[in-house]
Order: structure tokens, then sequence, then C-alpha cells
């Protein structure tokens, strides 16, 4: 695990402020989602195939503080439901990686199909399921699909996609102060599953 409990509740206590700028990260993710989903006519109501049940993988300290800090907000019943659902989801992903296999299993944060904590989810479950682009600095313009339920509704070729650039850059400007503040160097690739896991040691 990359940080304990202890580590967690202190970056929290001594950089408040980072997390209130990553909530306006967040506001302004939502906002141009908001605007490019309204513009390609297209609503997530949830499917047979969610992005919950996607295996993606978070790689920064913020992220991971900003949803530890919505962890402390759920009630002990919760918080140890979410526990153990993210213990079970880790073993799955550690059988999967000694197998050699790829097993879709439902974020431990899923309840009923909502978020218990969607006000702090992070980057990549904020923007995912229409087309976007990211303007590398080194490997240029890269372009990105829906989700296959976008895909189903026939958009033409083009359109305006989701601009992700600003939004990174954003992000990567604020994980690096906050390393620089802390001094905490440990690099991030983690489930939300294993992110929990980090949270009650």
């Amino acid at each position: 695990m990359p940080l304990s409990s202890r580590q967690l509740h202190d970056i929290l206590k001594g950089q408040a402020d980072a997390i209130r700028q990553l909530q306006a990260i967040y506001a302004a993710m939502d906002a141009r989602y908001a605007t490019a989903a309204d513009h390609y006519g297209f609503e997530c109501r949830g499917c047979d195939d969610s992005c919950c049940l996607t295996r993606f993988y978070h790689h920064t300290l913020v992220e991971l503080v900003g949803l530890f800090s919505g962890y402390l907000t759920l009630s002990e019943d919760e918080r140890r439901l979410v526990t153990q659902n993210a213990q079970a989801y880790c073993h799955v992903v550690s059988e999967d990686e000694r197998h050699n296999r790829r097993t879709r299993y439902l974020c431990p944060l899923n309840r009923d199909t909502q978020c218990l904590l969607y006000r702090e989810r992070p980057m990549i479950c904020r923007l995912h399921g229409i087309p976007h682009i990211m303007r590398h600095p080194y490997k240029g313009l890269i372009t990105g699909p829906g989700c296959h339920i976008f895909e189903a509704t026939g958009q033409p070729v083009g359109g305006s996609p989701l601009d992700r650039t600003p939004h990174y850059i954003a992000l990567a400007n604020l994980e690096k102060a906050l390393r620089n503040a802390t001094g905490i160097g440990t690099s991030v690739r983690l489930t939300v599953a294993q992110m929990i896991a980090c949270f009650e040691t």
C-alpha cells in the first residue's frame, strides 16, 4: 500500500486547500462534460455494461486523498461494507494478475447503480463516456471514442469532442504542488478498490 490512513489524515489536515482546489477542478470537468454531452444529445442513464465494471487505474496522490476525504463522511456501517467489497475486489485483481486474466468486477462504491462518493469520484470516472481529445506535449493529438452506449446512438464522426487537456494540466499542476508541499514521492497506480484498502491500514 502506498500510504497509510494516518498519512492520509496528516495530508488532509495540513493540505486542506489542495482538496478545495481539487473540488474546483472537478466542478470544471463536470461543467465541460455536460456541455459536450448536451452537444451530442447524450445522457448517461447507466447500462448493463456500466463503467463501474471497468478497471480504471488512477495515478494521482491528490485524488487518493480526495477520495479519502469523502470516505470519512460515510457512516461506520457504510465504511465497513465498502471496505469488505474493496478487499474482495482486490483479491479478484490479484488472482487475475497471477493468472494473466481480466475479470470485470463492480466498483465497491457502487450501491444500487449509484456511487456512494459521487462528489469525490476520480477524474476518469467523470470524463468517461463521450468522445474526447487530449493534446499531449510529446505524442501530439490523442483522440478517444465514446463508450459503447454512446457509439450505439449513431453519432456522426467529428462533432465536438471533450478536450481533456486543460483538466489534465490543472490536475497535474495541483498534484505537483501537493507533492512538493508534502515531500511524498510515492507513485500511485490504484483502482478505487485498492485506494479504499489503503484507508484501513
